[in-house]
């Protein structure tokens, strides 16, 4: 006979919890592959945009949400990403070669930055980001002969094994290469967080003090995971300039990065799905909005700051009520389904005490 051990940890091991899971998450990549048979090319286009958003958002997650770094300069390593990735293939490279190149050269930025950045906590730490976001702005400016300064630049068509893709005129070609970054993203994702170093984030993330009793170089690790965080992020930041079109100083401002934290808060902090949660509220709210107004209020009447203030608002609800947002409601209602009858309101108590070893941070 067959004896199967089975440990606390083998539904974070395995890279799917069961046959179950695995099954489902191979039919939402066969029906994202089916996707442009099904509807139009614009909302094949506002598709893209949630899927760029989410590579992003799994970016900023792995430094916020895994490790428990807050950040609110991320614009600037979309930046990064994006000049740096167009400035490539303007030298000639292709763009097999200049886009993962673009992202390892923002996760070295990022990882150089983080190196006196990271000897803050807290809010100090957030203070220091938005100053990041801000200066990049400047930098952009200041940087004309290779960035265009206020002029901007203009991504030039991909060029990808002799097929050409273009946002505008070729949308569904650059679904699928955006697709196709979103799936390897999770992947590494999923697979960062199966391995030691992965569970060194969360250590840290949970108590340094703790950590570093276990062994774990505190400094090291959250160096790497801003480096590694700016890495995806400068992928999102180069797919996100062809996603627009051109681009310049103004393109990733302060906002984007308020967004950005906004939306993995919304979503769930640290779990995959809820960068992918928070992007289809970020994308689709706006348009959501937009269509309301009309509806109501009719075409041409415009009201300054109301998408800004339904997103705070928004925000505000989800920390005071749902703190692990869409995606831990998803998982209390999918949890009373499966213990209904038995299921009581006081197993979902929110958590309020914290360890003591933070008192000694």
């Amino acid at each position: 006979m067959r004896i199967q051990f089975k440990t606390s940890y083998d539904h974070d091991i395995r890279l799917f919890p069961d046959r179950h899971s695995l099954l489902v998450y191979g039919a939402l990549v066969m029906l994202a592959l089916a996707l442009p048979l099904l509807i139009n090319e614009f909302y094949i286009g506002e598709v893209t945009n949630v899927l760029i958003w989410a590579i992003a958002g799994l970016g900023l997650m792995l430094l916020t949400g895994q490790t428990g770094q807050a950040s609110l300069g991320h614009a600037a390593f979309l930046a990064i990403g994006c000049y740096a990735n167009t400035i490539l293939i303007e030298q000639g490279l292709p763009f097999i070669v200049a886009f993962p190149l673009a992202g390892v050269i923002t996760g070295i930025v990022g990882g150089i930055i983080a190196i006196p950045a990271l000897r803050l906590h807290g809010i100090y730490l957030a203070i220091a980001t938005i100053a990041l976001s801000i200066l990049a702005d400047d930098i952009i400016v200041l940087l004309e002969p290779w960035t265009g300064g206020v002029s901007g630049k203009f991504p030039d068509v991909i060029r990808l094994f002799g097929i050409e893709i273009e946002r505008w005129t070729m949308p569904v070609r650059f679904y699928y290469l955006v697709l196709g970054v979103t799936v390897i993203c999770t992947l590494f994702y999923r697979n960062l967080l199966r391995s030691p170093l992965g569970r060194a984030f969360a250590a840290v993330r949970d108590s340094e003090v703790s950590a570093t009793a276990m062994g774990v170089h505190i400094a090291r690790t959250k160096a790497t995971a801003f480096g590694l965080s700016c890495m995806i992020t400068g992928w999102a930041g180069a797919l996100m300039g062809y996603y627009a079109g051109a681009f310049n100083n103004e393109t990733f401002s302060l906002v984007i990065s308020i967004t950005l934290l906004m939306m993995i808060v919304i979503g769930g902090l640290g779990s995959i799905h809820g960068a992918f949660f928070g992007a289809v509220v970020v994308a689709f709210l706006p348009q959501g909005l937009s269509i309301l107004k009309d509806s109501v209020l009719g075409s041409g009447v415009a009201i300054p700051g109301l998408e800004t203030g339904v997103f705070g608002m928004i925000l505000i609800l989800f920390i005071l009520f749902e703190p692990m947002g869409l995606y831990g409601r998803w998982l209390k209602i999918r949890i009373w389904f499966e213990l209904f009858p038995f299921a009581r309101k006081d197993m979902f108590r929110r958590q309020k005490s914290y360890l003591k070893t933070e008192r000694l941070r």
